[in-house]
C-alpha cells in the first residue's frame, strides 16, 4: 500500500484532479462537470457546509481526493459524492486509505449512515467490487434511471 497523507483539498489540487477525472476514462463530460461544481463550491464558498473535500497527496503529487458530506434534512447520515484516484495509481491503496480516513471523519461527526451511489455499468464492476469489499452494502436498484439500461445503484454502510 503506497502511503498518503490525506489533507483538506486547496485550490491548487482543482487542475490535477480534474484531470484526474478525465484521464480514468469512467466519467462523462456532464458528470466531471458536476465534479467540478462541487470543487468550486469547496474552493470559492468555504460558508457552505454541504460539501467537504480531500486530497491524497504523496510523493510531491495529487493522487486523488474524496467529496462527501452531510445529507440534508438527516441526522447522522452522509453521502460519499466522489472518490477518485489517478489510474497510474489504482490498486494501490490509496482509495482505500481516503475511504477510511472519510468513514473515520465521518464517526467522528457522529455520522451512523453513508450512502454511496453508482452505475450499474459494466465499467463500474470494479467500483463495485471496491465498496463491497469495504464493507458497503447493495441496498436498492433503481432500474434504468440514468439511461435505459443503466440502473443507480445505492449502497449503504451503517456504523
Amino acid at each position: 500500500m503506497k502511503p498518503v497523507h490525506v489533507r483538506p483539498f486547496v485550490i491548487e489540487d482543482r487542475a490535477p484532479i480534474l484531470d484526474i477525472l478525465h484521464r480514468t476514462g469512467m466519467f462523462t463530460s456532464e458528470e466531471i462537470e458536476v465534479a467540478r461544481e462541487l470543487i468550486d463550491a469547496w474552493i470559492y464558498r468555504p460558508e457552505q457546509k454541504d460539501y467537504i473535500l480531500y486530497a491524497a497527496e504523496a510523493e510531491g503529487k495529487v493522487w486523488g481526493y474524496v467529496c462527501y458530506g452531510p445529507t440534508p434534512a438527516t441526522e447522522g447520515t452522509f453521502d460519499l459524492y466522489w472518490i477518485a484516484v489517478d489510474p497510474l495509481q489504482q490498486r494501490s491503496g490509496i482509495g482505500k486509505q481516503l475511504l477510511l480516513f472519510t468513514e473515520e471523519l465521518i464517526r467522528k461527526d457522529r455520522g451512523r449512515l453513508i450512502i454511496i451511489e453508482t452505475s450499474s455499468q459494466d465499467k463500474y464492476s470494479p467500483t463495485r467490487s471496491f465498496y463491497e469489499r469495504n464493507g458497503y452494502i447493495l441496498e436498492a436498484r433503481i432500474k434504468d434511471f440514468y439511461r435505459s439500461g443503466d440502473d443507480r445503484l445505492i449502497y449503504v454502510k451503517r456504523f
